[in-house]
């Protein structure tokens, strides 16, 4: 019964930190609405499974990459309050890390969308 008791303790962690990260952090904002733009798009010209999945990996391979961009931010900022070159070389990297992903989802997105603008409306 312990364990069942621990399971659920984690999934409830792991929501409170989604739902804490959601309401402090813009970029993150920024992402999901970009998310829900994408489904309406995906929605509205009727994308296929495979393009379905392929969006679904990527939302969450972007926003999952924000979420730990946080994680390690906040974690710098508690360990060094001071600035600490070392620290910020921490900072910059996980937040090159997220900006890598959003440019190659962006990629793929109009890889896959672009075809479908062209063919709706020329």
């Amino acid at each position: 019964m312990e364990k069942k008791k621990s399971l659920i303790h984690s999934f409830g962690y792991a929501i409170r930190g989604i739902l804490t990260a959601l309401k402090k952090e813009r970029n993150l904002k920024i992402h999901v609405v970009i998310m829900l733009l994408v489904i309406l798009a995906g929605i509205y010209f009727k994308i296929s499974v495979t393009d379905w999945i392929i969006c679904i990996i990527l939302f969450g391979f972007v926003i999952s990459l924000e979420m730990v961009n946080t994680a390690i931010e906040t974690t710098v900022d508690i360990a060094m309050p001071e600035f600490n070159e070392k620290a910020k070389i921490a900072k910059d990297v996980s937040a090159g890390a997220v900006l890598i992903s959003a440019i190659t989802s962006a990629i793929i997105g109009l890889m896959i969308f672009i075809p479908k603008i062209i063919m709706n409306f020329l």
